[in-house]
């Protein structure tokens, strides 16, 4: 038998640590050099599939309950700042490669009058209706109720310390984006 197969033993890089048990989606990816690396992609799968859930909720509990995850992100996209946007610079914000998946989304905004297009030469611009900014405004107020609420309740005197963590790992996530983006690139030349 090969290193870490006898009955009983775990293969390297899952042996326990101190904190226990590694959670890891992918047994046979963890690597003995970076082993928490294997533990932070679960913990990404489990709160990209968590937050893609929440915000189709979130939305459908402010009055639009047909959107999908990418949906309810093109449309706060969109409304940010109040300003028009073009397509281009919506994927780029939102990092989303597939082109063709936000013009969906746009037009299943636009056809339920949450975004209107206008175009202007050979580019459209993209802004929030109306109804578009009141829903992303109901959104806001339900989402006030539902997680920032049940935030405070966690975090209780430890808020403020708990929101400093969050900056933190927004920073940390940003940081993560732009080194996957890096090895996407690598593993498509190879």
């Amino acid at each position: 038998m090969s290193k870490g197969s006898a009955q009983g033993e775990q293969p390297p890089g899952l042996q326990r640590g101190r904190k226990g048990q590694r959670i890891v989606s992918s047994s046979h990816l963890v690597s003995e050099t970076a082993a928490e690396l294997s533990e932070l992609e679960f913990g990404l799968i489990t709160v990209s599939n968590a937050f893609s859930r929440w915000i189709v909720r979130c939305m459908a509990a402010a009055g639009c309950p047909d959107l999908s995850a990418l949906d309810v992100m093109v449309l706060h996209s969109v409304n940010h700042r109040g300003r028009p946007k073009k397509q281009n610079d919506i994927c780029f914000v939102l990092n989303v490669e597939d082109t063709h998946t936000v013009t969906y989304s746009l037009k299943k905004l636009s056809r339920a009058d949450l975004v209107a297009g206008e175009r202007v030469g050979k580019e459209t611009l993209w802004q929030a209706t109306e109804a578009g900014t009141a829903a992303c405004q109901r959104y806001r107020e339900v989402r006030e109720t539902c997680l920032l609420e049940a935030i405070s309740a966690f975090a209780g005197i430890r808020r403020d310390e708990l929101n400093a963590e969050f900056g933190e790992v927004a920073e940390l996530l940003r940081a993560l984006s732009g080194l996957y983006d890096q090895a996407a690139r690598s593993a498509s030349s190879l």
